[in-house]
């Protein structure tokens, strides 16, 4: 059973941000880590890269597929998690733990478009 995160953003596409004063965590979410399956590689942006909510940073491949992620607002990359590079594996053992990149946000307003946990779990279930 798929975990959902109370005072998490998701958005349509499976990723979520977490939201730290003027910082997002953006990783995927644990109903979209149990779709892929076992992942196997992570594809990540370059610190100070730019990020635009709706437009893709990156993929993760498992064993099964690869899939573009997302990004769910626009900001700056200050960080990524070098962990991934090693260990992919982590975003299957915890993908809240193990988010993928960092951004300074661009603007606070975009997370309106995203959804919280129960809006997130309830278009889950509809696709399930």
């Amino acid at each position: 059973m798929a975990k959902f995160i109370e005072g998490l953003y998701y958005s349509e596409s499976h990723e979520y941000v977490r939201i730290e004063g003027n910082f997002g965590y953006i990783g995927i979410s644990d109903y979209a880590q149990h779709a892929l399956g076992n992942v196997v590689y992570v594809d990540v942006p370059e610190v100070d890269d730019e990020v635009e909510a709706g437009e893709d940073f990156g993929a993760v491949e498992s064993v099964k597929a690869a899939s573009d992620l997302i990004s769910p607002v626009s900001g700056t990359v200050v960080e990524v998690n070098e962990a991934l590079e090693d260990a992919p594996e982590l975003i299957n053992k915890d993908p809240y733990e193990n988010w993928i990149i960092k951004v300074e946000l661009n603007d606070t307003t975009e997370l309106d478009q995203l959804m919280d946990a129960k809006a997130y779990e309830e278009m889950c279930s509809k696709e399930g």
